[in-house]
């Protein structure tokens, strides 16, 4: 009576004018837009026994239901939810969920209450529970007993809340959330099976498969007959063995070996998978598509894949095959059409070439965006950055040791406007020492080998093994590299970064005066309770590059000054306090000379233009590491790639397949190994590892035996926490489980620096020494705390694990905002050998790394997710004027039928539409084909009306230019006519004087003429007077 009763009192609301619509369109002619067809099925089809529970209930239809719809919508604004609210179209009702707007008001602690909506209010046909996600209430309407989310996969689900994540997360332990709190998210500790329904297949005769070997490796043999659950295969080594049916996979057909995209092969169990990377590996072809992702497998050595020549190829679209330069030419293309930041995030363990990849994009970004001075001033940041904080390691002849993040600027006509480089935990331990076969940072080899005559001379410099910094691991050179010649590249990089040679000169004496202070030895005195500096050629040495006195020096490694009361009290100290003293002077000037640097780069790069928000990042960030000693910097760096992994498992995986069930679609979840387990063990607050690091760090009795203890007694209990004996304890990584010993945890932890070293910098002649000191005091004033100073005598920074995962969330922060492309670097063997391809090393990547899964989730995946607005806005002009609407779902519907893209191959989502890989391209091409043919209309018309519009303003102008001609013409006749009156009546005159002097002379001529024929000669100068000339 209830529901009957709203029902006819509640006015029209908007799902009711929606079907009234679509039954409408039902009866338009042929020539509208077609109604909104049935959701098709995806490939990836549900559970064969959803699918049987599905086919048995009755069909849900728009006509049959609508009792059901409408008791959906009064059960909705019995709760206060309006169905006018609702945006969303039938099909929504149809499908197991529907996203409403929830009013805020309705809200508690981000969710609806349970006791406000309620679990079963109307019937059991019908139930309903109403969940906040991502600003939307999530309504789950269950028909019959069918729910959106299984019971059974609730117990595998894992998330992690707001203060533990840098992102934003509801935490599903809030007791505001109702017993029956059910966030669509994806299961996290889900195994990856190579026994799924994509890799089974019926075995049949001279059939290819992969056969495990006893020795757990997999061999690609044929079949040669079959005896009910076993096989007689013969494998690659030409052996018959018989194996059970059990121990096979499917191998893909030998047209697909060595395709250059993971997603194209038939079956993608892990042994194929394998394979092909090997047979391109084997090949030369070092680079593969998996989807999304690019893995780069290191070769070892130069297979001339990189320069000019191949930069212009993939600048001009002339090569498509997988590249790194691929890859930055996609980012930098996308960057341009769609006017969002891009981010390149290289991922790799130790040694698989993720500073040479990121270097390589880095090269093809600066030549595509090329501006001489930038360009060239951002590719020499490389031999820096390589110098001062890349080092040989166990694993890697040059590793990384720090993170970096360079972000490169871009206007809008594509030139690089400026760059931006970020770094992250340097590793200062490095600089005082190393294990064996290990080396200290390249710069200070290069120095000792590459420094001039007079260079030498100024810094008293000796070769690198007269050095304790250096030689105490007793490797000194690297193979096939010559640290001279690199010197030289240092060289000129800082002269195009435009520092001065005065200033190269104290980056160098610095350098000097920490290989001289490894050298300063000290003696035992007063029985072991004091001891003194040696005063030999180290400590004079040391104290003349520093620009202080011997005295100032000794008494800094020698005594410890404390308050008491108000005056301070010089207190001696012991001999390993003496070199920890000694040690944290030389780690805490090149730690600031190192950032001193990045500050000079970051200068040199400054954008002098606006960038308008374009820009391309490039993230290359500590590769996973195992030692046989691992300790505080691998725990931090091991972190930091567990926070990456989980980046990547979250935009592919996660957010994907939550934007799939928030929109409705047909989809099944991709199962996927997920690490948040590991994450939480670190970040949980207050529980987590780091916290509780950071909570010994600041405890004045806090050692490194109370840290172990502490953490063995709260997270003994931990999967990913082993325990072990004394110091050690074991952490379960994505790449597998790491064993660490935590002495010395807690001081690396503290980084505490001495008012006394500060003082001694401060003092210091040298400029850039006084730099560093003002520097770390603003840095321990910006962040006092009670702790700030110990005793009156210590000046603390904030933890070292906090401060790091600080600046990895807000790394992670800023690429949020960008779209990101992926590349996986994979290290080939644990040698460095060229052509040398260990299956077992190379899986273990593959999976740890997510790329397996990777592969099986975007074979399925709909690649192309675009709005409702954004795809009718970008594809409208493609219908008939006539059948063109405002609606941007009815306008969607018809494109898609007009360009014939089959059901199967997209589906429609409440605000999104998704289409699989290559469905877009067509309709691209479709596009292009179309706006050719409007632009040759368009020119055609605009050719006629320009020709037009010319010949009318030419034979206007040709009127105009006649008219003017013919006033001046006859302005000219005027003038013409006065000049040649004039001339006339010259010549006149002219004439008439000379007619005139003539008839004077001729008269005188014939008078004279007369006179002499008369005899009158005689009388001539009488009758003419005295002035007659005539000449006879």
């Amino acid at each position: 009576m209830l529901s009957a009763s709203m029902a006819t009192s509640a006015t029209r609301s908007t799902m009711e004018q929606m079907l009234e619509s679509l039954k409408k369109q039902e009866e338009k002619p042929k020539d509208l837009p077609p109604a909104l067809p049935s959701r098709p099925t995806s490939k990836a089809r549900l559970p064969s026994n959803v699918r049987m529970r599905r086919s048995s209930s009755p069909s849900v239809g728009r006509s049959s239901d609508s009792s059901a719809h409408s008791e959906a919508r009064v059960l909705l604004e019995s709760s206060g939810l309006k169905m006018d609210e609702a945006r969303v179209p039938l099909k929504a009702i149809e499908s197991k969920s529907v996203p409403v707007q929830v009013p805020p008001s309705r809200t508690e602690a981000g969710f609806v209450r349970d006791s406000e909506i309620g679990e079963e209010k109307i019937s059991s046909k019908i139930s309903t529970r109403v969940e906040k996600f991502n600003g939307f209430a999530y309504a789950d309407i269950r028909i019959g007993s069918e729910s959106c989310i299984q019971e059974s996969e609730l117990n595998d689900l894992l998330y992690y809340s707001n203060m533990d994540s840098p992102y934003e997360i509801i935490d599903p332990n809030d007791e505001s959330n109702g017993p029956n709190f059910s966030p669509c998210s994806v299961s996290a500790r889900l195994k990856c099976t190579n026994r799924n329904d994509a890799n089974l297949c019926a075995l049949t005769k001279n059939s290819r498969v992969w056969c495990m070997l006893p020795d757990n490796q997999w061999s690609l043999g044929v079949v040669q007959s079959i005896f009910g659950t076993e096989a007689i295969i013969k494998i690659s080594n030409g052996k018959t063995v018989k194996f059970s049916v059990r121990n096979t996979l499917p191998a893909n057909p030998d047209i697909l070996e060595e395709t250059n995209d993971l997603i194209q092969l038939s079956y993608l169990n892990e042994p194929s998978v394998l394979y092909n990377l090997q047979q391109r590996y084997v090949q030369d072809m070092i680079y593969t598509k998996a989807g999304p992702v690019l893995v780069a497998v290191n070769p070892f050595k130069d297979l001339g894949l990189f320069g000019h020549d191949f930069i212009e190829a993939y600048k001009c679209k002339a090569r498509f095959h997988p590249h790194v330069y691929m890859m930055a030419d996609i980012a930098f293309d996308a960057m341009m059409r769609n006017g969002i930041s891009q981010s390149i995030i290289v991922s790799g363990e130790s040694g698989a070439g993720k500073t040479e990849t990121a270097k390589r994009a880095m090269q093809y970004l600066a030549s595509i965006g090329s501006c001489s001075r930038i360009e060239n001033t951002l590719l020499k940041t490389n031999p820096i950055l390589e110098s001062f904080g890349n080092a040989k390691t166990l694993k890697n002849d040059n590793s990384s040791r720090f993170g970096k993040l360079i972000s490169i600027h871009f206007n809008s006509s594509g030139k690089i406007s400026g760059a931006n480089i970020q770094t992250h935990m340097l590793e200062k331990s490095r600089i005082v020492q190393q294990a064996q076969g290990e080396r200290s940072y390249h710069i200070f080899y290069q120095l000792c080998a590459g420094a001039s005559h007079a260079l030498r001379e100024k810094l008293n410099l000796k070769p690198a093994s007269e050095y304790y910094y250096l030689n105490q691991s007793n490797f000194l050179t690297i193979d096939e590299v010559d640290d001279a010649e690199r010197f030289q590249l240092v060289l000129e990089a800082l002269n195009v970064l435009e520092i001065s040679p005065d200033d190269q000169e104290n980056i160098f004496r610095i350098l000097a005066a920490v290989l001289w202070l490894g050298n300063i030895t000290f003696s035992v005195v007063d029985g072991e309770c004091h001891v003194r500096v040696d005063n030999d050629e180290a400590i004079r040495n040391a104290s003349k590059l520093l620009g202080c006195s011997i005295m100032e020096l000794t008494m800094l490694l020698s005594t410890h000054k404390v308050y008491a009361g108000k005056e301070y009290v010089v207190q001696k100290i012991s001999q390993s306090q003496a070199a920890n003293m000694r040690d944290t002077l030389a780690r805490t000037i090149y730690a600031s000379l190192f950032d001193w640097l990045i500050d000079c780069m970051n200068k040199s790069l400054t954008a002098h233009e606006k960038s308008k928000g374009r820009s391309i990042n490039i993230i290359d960030i500590y590769g996973f590491e195992s030692f046989n000693r691992n300790s505080f910097e691998q725990l931090c760096i091991n972190y930091a790639n567990e926070r990456l992994q989980q980046h990547f498992i979250r935009h592919n995986f996660k957010l994907i397949q939550e934007d799939y069930i928030l929109e409705g679609i047909d989809w099944t979840r991709v199962e996927f190994e997920d690490n948040q387990e590991c994450l939480d063990l670190f970040e949980k607050n207050p529980v987590g590892l780091i916290s509780l690091m950071d909570e010994e760090s600041v405890s004045s009795e806090g050692t490194d035996s109370t840290l172990v203890n502490k953490l063995k007694q709260y997270l003994g209990g931990k999967f990913c926490f082993k325990e072990d004996k004394g110091r050690v304890f074991s952490v379960r990584h994505c790449a597998g489980e790491v064993v660490y010993d935590a002495t010395g945890f807690l001081d690396k932890n503290r980084d505490l620096v001495h008012s006394d070293l500060l003082q001694l910098l401060s003092s210091s002649n040298c400029w850039l020494l006084q730099l560093f000191s003002l520097n770390i005091s603003k840095e321990s004033l910006k962040l006092r705390s009670p702790l700030v100073r110990l005793n009156g005598t210590e000046c603390k920074r904030p933890c070292v694990a906090s401060k790091f995962k600080g600046q990895l969330f807000k790394l992670l922060h800023s690429v949020e905002n960008t779209s990101q492309h992926f590349i996986c670097c994979i290290k080939p063997n644990r040698l460095q050998l060229p052509g040398v391809f260990e299956q077992d090393l190379v899986f273990q990547q593959l999976r740890c790394y997510g790329v397996f899964d990777v592969v099986r989730m975007f074979k399925v995946a709909y690649h192309i997710r675009m709005t409702h607005e954004l795809f009718a806005k970008r594809y409208k002009f493609l219908l008939p004027e006539n059948i063109a609407t405002d609606d941007a779902l009815s306008v969607c519907i018809a494109i898609l039928h007009r360009s014939n893209i089959p059901h199967e191959m997209y589906q429609v989502g409440f605000t999104k539409l998704f289409l699989h890989a290559g469905q877009i391209s067509r309709l691209e091409e479709l596009r292009t084909r179309t706006l050719r043919g409007i632009i040759s209309m368009q020119n055609a018309f605009r050719t006629h009306a320009m020709r037009s519009q010319f010949k009318k303003l030419r034979s206007t102008t040709i009127f105009l230019q006649a008219l003017v001609r013919s006033s001046m013409a006859k302005k000219e006749y005027l003038v013409l006519k006065e000049r040649h009156r004039a001339a006339v009546t010259i010549q006149k005159k002219l004439r008439c004087r000379i007619a005139r002097k003539s008839y004077s002379r001729t008269l005188e001529m014939v008078i004279l003429v007369q006179l002499l024929e008369d005899g009158l000669l005689e009388d001539i100068p009488t009758f003419f007077g005295s002035s007659c000339r005539l000449k006879i």
